[in-house]
C-alpha cells in the first residue's frame, strides 16, 4: 500500500458523524482491511507507523506521557491527510490535540485485528518504523 492509498482508505472510512475517539473509523478500517489480503494489512501498518513516526518529534511533545503522545498523534492521523500535512508544516496545529487530549488509540489496533480476522493468527510482525513515542531519535535530537 502506498501513501496515497493509505490516505484514501482513511478518507473512505471516515464516518460522516462526529467520531471523537476515531472508534467508528477504526472499526470501518478494520472491516475494510479484513476483507482483503494480509499484504494489504501489512502495507497499511507500514504506512500508519511511518505517519506516526513522522509526528514523533520534540516540537509536538508538549510534555505528554508516552501513551498520551502516541494516542494524540494517532488522532492527527485519523483526522485525515489534509490535517496531518498541515500539522507537519506547522507544529502549533498539534497544540489543540495535545491540550484537549484528543485520542485515537483504536487506530493502533486496526492492523492486528484485521490480520487476525484474515489469517486466524495473531499479528506478530514489526514495522520498519516504530510508532512508539520517542523512538524517532532524529526528531528528539537536542531535546
Amino acid at each position: 500500500m502506498n501513501e496515497n492509498a493509505f490516505w484514501q482508505l482513511i478518507d473512505d472510512c471516515t464516518p460522516s458523524t462526529p467520531d471523537p475517539y476515531a472508534e467508528q473509523l477504526a472499526a470501518a478500517l478494520t472491516d475494510r482491511l479484513a476483507a482483503g489480503r494480509p499484504a494489504v494489512v501489512i502495507g497499511f501498518a507500514e504506512q500508519l507507523s511511518w505517519a506516526l513516526y513522522r509526528l514523533d518529534r520534540k516540537e509536538y511533545g508538549h510534555d505528554l506521557s508516552s501513551d498520551s503522545f502516541l494516542y494524540t498523534r494517532a488522532a492527527v492521523v485519523a483526522a485525515g491527510r489534509e490535517v496531518y500535512e498541515s500539522v507537519l508544516r506547522d507544529p502549533q496545529l498539534f497544540t489543540p490535540y495535545a491540550a484537549d487530549l484528543i485520542w485515537a488509540e483504536g487506530l493502533l489496533y486496526v492492523p492486528d485485528e484485521a490480520y487476525r480476522r484474515i489469517t486466524g493468527e495473531a499479528w506478530d510482525r514489526s514495522t520498519r518504523y516504530s510508532y512508539e513515542s520517542y523512538s524517532n531519535t532524529a526528531g528528539w535530537a537536542d531535546a
